[in-house]
């Protein structure tokens, strides 16, 4: 969240974001109406706390000296009262002005472009679509044809936007999960895998639930969440902590992710593009502000340098300010060409969210005397599912079968995914060629 002393002294620069947003700047004005309340009432606490210690010190004197002490005493009556009552809206208030805080968003940086989706602006553009001499399949009908995916039975057992992924499918997808963490591994980056669940109160460290409760799973009578991400459960790994950040944190995080999909109804229904479950590699990064934004140009070079490996087109957007999500301050895109749709698609994102989740989880640093809060990057070094898709849609032969990228053969163990069909075709001509030898 925003720091609340920031708001109060740059008013206008917040309301200037909100703008940006599209979001009503009216709750700035009700979050520094409730602040100016809870201020007035803690000057009066203090007031009181202080008129208490007063009077006490004056009945012992009184006492000491023989006076009465009747008026002092009912004064020393009516101070407590008048303090718990005094107390309890100043809690009630500061309550209400928390509440409020959590759900204002981060500043939008001024490098990004205003204004909705349509704003998104194309930054570089990595390799060309390859022109196929053939009606391009979408990855779904491959990937079914091939044996490799069912999600006709995954719907029967699990429901709409599940998978089986089937045969050298599921190698494909350990090949990209072991590439993006050795990848990782050399750049130093420490290997995680986090817990699947979190707490509710874990959670909302790293995102703002209210609106993001339309795409996490609830685990009912429990306070337990499956994650989306494996951002949200590194943010919390040095919550409530002070770091030593001589050198930024880096972290790789491994994990299955979990997301309802709500509101996509009839978007992406068809193949693994967009599901409940899919698997993915998240960097995430502790730095110093100082430093924030070197790291942010270091996750992202690290994903351009994975996604070059695996051959396909891609190009970098970033997200104009109506299309930037709650948390961060900018976020850049890395979309993937599919000569299905003939369109580019969004397979990652890489943010910086300044020390707007470092405050909801209370991770700091010290700087010499100081302590002050960190700042939080994230990063998609690959989403296994999207990715599948776009290498099968970019890789595909006319045959129907798919060539693996160099880069992820010695994973594999093969270079190409054949069409099943065509093996046993190969096999019954091998069977027919020795009965004729025979005869």
């Amino acid at each position: 969240m925003l720091d609340i002393k920031f708001i109060r002294e740059h008013p206008k620069e917040v309301k200037e974001s909100q703008k940006k947003r599209g979001i009503s700047e009216k709750n700035i004005d009700a979050l520094l109406g409730l602040d100016e309340k809870w201020r007035k009432l803690k000057l009066e606490v203090d007031n009181l706390r202080s008129d208490r210690n007063k009077v006490s010190k004056e009945i012992n004197e009184a006492k000491k000296q023989g006076r009465k002490v009747d008026e002092l005493l009912k004064r020393a009556k009516e101070i407590p009262l008048k303090l718990q009552e005094k107390e309890k809206f100043m809690s009630e208030t500061v309550d209400k002005r928390n509440s409020l805080l959590k759900e204002i968003p981060n500043i939008i940086d001024k490098s990004v472009p205003v204004g909705d989706a349509s704003k998104n602006k194309v930054l570089k553009s990595y390799g060309k679509p390859k022109k196929l001499k053939f009606n391009a399949k979408d990855h779904a009908d491959l990937l079914t044809n091939l044996d490799c995916l069912d999600t006709k039975k995954a719907s029967e057992v699990s429901g709409s936007r599940f998978y089986y992924l089937k045969n050298d499918l599921v190698k494909l997808n350990y090949a990209l999960i072991n590439f993006a963490l050795d990848v990782l591994k050399k750049k130093e980056f420490v290997l995680v895998q986090p817990p699947f669940m979190l707490r509710k109160e874990i959670l909302e460290m790293a995102l703002n639930l209210n609106s993001f409760k339309d795409a996490i799973y609830k685990i009912d009578e429990e306070d337990l969440y499956l994650i989306g991400t494996a951002e949200h459960a590194l943010n919390a790994y040095h919550s409530n902590e002070i770091l030593n950040l001589e050198n930024p944190i880096r972290l790789a995080g491994i994990s299955s992710c979990f997301r309802k999909e709500a509101g996509t109804h009839g978007k992406d229904e068809k193949g693994i593009f967009r599901a409940h479950q899919f698997e993915k590699v998240e960097q995430f990064i502790f730095s110093k502000p100082e430093n924030s934004w070197k790291e942010f140009d270091l996750l992202l070079n690290n994903t351009i340098e994975i996604f070059k490996a695996l051959e396909i087109p891609f190009r970098t957007i970033i997200l104009a300010s109506g299309d930037t999500g709650f948390i961060p301050t900018k976020t850049i895109d890395l979309e993937g060409w599919f000569p299905s749709q003939k369109t580019y698609r969004e397979l990652g994102s890489c943010s910086n969210c300044l020390d707007y989740q470092a405050r909801r989880a209370n991770t700091r640093y010290q700087d010499k005397k100081e302590v002050k809060f960190v700042h939080t990057l994230n990063n998609t070094a690959i989403a296994t599912e999207r990715m599948i898709a776009c290498i099968v849609e970019n890789n595909q032969q006319k045959d129907g079968s798919i060539s693996i990228p160099k880069a992820l053969q010695k994973y594999t163990g093969f270079k190409v995914i054949k069409p099943k069909i065509a093996k046993k075709a190969n096999k019954k001509a091998k069977n027919n060629s020795k009965s004729e030898r025979k005869v």
